[in-house]
């Protein structure tokens, strides 16, 4: 396990960076890694508000700039509310570490989970979401041991 350390922002050759337990990445770096990254995240606060969303190339569910800062619960359907506010209670007691679903949308399968996130104390800081197209994953049979040429 990684202890905690607060972050920090570093000199480093290029510019600043923030310092992590494991090592440092500049803006360009992070923001790079998560427009990279083949899953979609979505960051709700705890005050269960949407802070972050990652703007990868295949996002699954769409997100408007204008989601930011709204409370989570006006962003899905009043037939899921109670749904959302069941993982969110649930994870705020610690009585859960996972959420997960799954379902098939335009020649995809969607697998969404929910964690939550804490500070090094324990402390509930929020809700991130990890939504991933999992069917090219589905798809793998056999052995690939060398790259394509």
């Amino acid at each position: 396990p990684v202890t905690a350390v607060p972050a920090a922002t570093v000199a480093v050759p290029g510019g600043a960076a923030m310092a992590f337990p494991t090592g440092t990445l500049t803006f360009a770096q992070l923001l790079g890694i998560f427009s990279t990254l083949p899953v979609d995240l979505t960051f709700v606060d705890a005050d269960d508000r949407v802070a972050f969303f990652s703007s990868g190339r295949e996002r699954i569910f769409e997100r408007p700039l204008t989601v930011l800062g709204r409370q989570v619960h006006h962003c899905h359907p009043p037939r899921s509310v109670h749904i959302v506010e069941r993982i969110l209670d649930d994870f705020r007691a610690g009585r859960q570490e996972v959420a997960e679903f799954w379902l098939e949308l335009q020649g995809k399968f969607v697998h969404i989970r929910y964690f939550p996130v804490r500070d090094a104390q324990g402390a509930y800081l929020g809700t991130l979401e990890v939504t991933q197209n999992i069917a090219p994953i589905q798809a793998i049979a056999g052995d690939k041991r060398l790259l394509d040429e």
